[in-house]
């Protein structure tokens, strides 16, 4: 009876394990701007063989020095996110510091173009998705955190919102040393170029008011006076805007309970706009 129940449980073990592979596929797609394949994992919600209609997609950054594989890895449970929300959660590679910029210097950093133009294509020529603008959104984690605001407002036509968590939402001479240097240039002689990609110039640039943000920042963050300051800015611009602090830090017990509230918040948005 013994091995009975022991051979049951590797059994149903294996099946839980045999499901959440075929729910996670790694990609490699050609980026026709950078010349290279780059590698993406992809999040499927349970039961996606079945499903007809279009699913809403997020697309998640990754931070400085992370892959395409870092949230899979962190957060063992994204997948049961992927199925909670009825989603697709997309995790492309950023380089280890490209800051999903396009560079003026470096032709092999030009992750604005694959994510914001060559990734969203092939996701929606591959999968069920809702191919709108009212089906995507974009999130992300310190650089990611960046990228993705920084990505939603320069590319309002294809991502419908826009989130951060523990952001680097303010590009200055103290994000030089994680590598932004390299590829716009000292923060002197190419002030056009930082404001063109910090988040806190760009949301001048938000004339409608509307387009709908999530920030949330741990309140021992090493970025937690940039996000204040980027809250405060958006009060004073009268732009609407979901901000959050917890008690927390720069690490990723903060950004695995962080997503689900980004989550949340996305799910109001595909809600109020009739998606699902």
């Amino acid at each position: 009876m013994r091995l009975f129940f022991i051979t049951l449980f590797f059994m149903l073990s294996q099946a839980v394990n045999a499901q959440q592979r075929t729910a996670i596929d790694t990609l490699n797609i050609f980026s026709t701007s950078m010349n290279k394949n780059i590698k993406v994992v992809l999040i499927k919600p349970d039961g996606y063989k079945k499903i007809k209609s279009g699913l809403n997609v997020v697309y998640l950054l990754h931070g400085y020095a992370g892959a395409y594989n870092s949230w899979a890895i962190k957060m063992p449970g994204i997948q049961k996110l992927a199925t909670e929300f009825n989603a697709l959660i997309v995790c492309p590679d950023g380089g280890y510091s490209s800051w999903y910029v396009n560079s003026p210097m470096d032709s092999s950093n030009q992750y604005e173009t694959f994510i914001s133009r060559e990734l969203v294509t092939y996701i929606d020529e591959h999968y069920k998705t809702n191919a709108s603008l009212q089906g995507r959104a974009i999130t992300g984690l310190s650089m990611g955190g960046h990228g993705a605001l920084m990505l939603g407002i320069r590319h309002q036509d294809v991502f419908g919102a826009a989130g951060s968590m523990s952001g680097a939402v303010e590009l200055t001479k103290d994000v030089a040393r994680f590598g932004a240097d390299k590829l716009i240039g000292d923060s002197i002689s190419h002030t056009d170029l930082w404001n063109a990609y910090s988040v806190y110039s760009l949301v001048d640039s938000l004339h409608n008011k509307k387009y709908p943000i999530m920030i949330d920042c741990g309140t021992g963050d090493i970025f937690i006076r940039q996000n204040r300051r980027l809250h405060e800015k958006l009060m004073k611009l009268n732009i609407r805007h979901s901000y959050m602090e917890r008690t927390g830090i720069h690490n990723w017990n903060y950004w695995t309970t962080g997503l689900p509230y980004q989550m949340i918040f996305f799910r109001t948005f595909w809600e109020q706009n009739k998606i699902q």
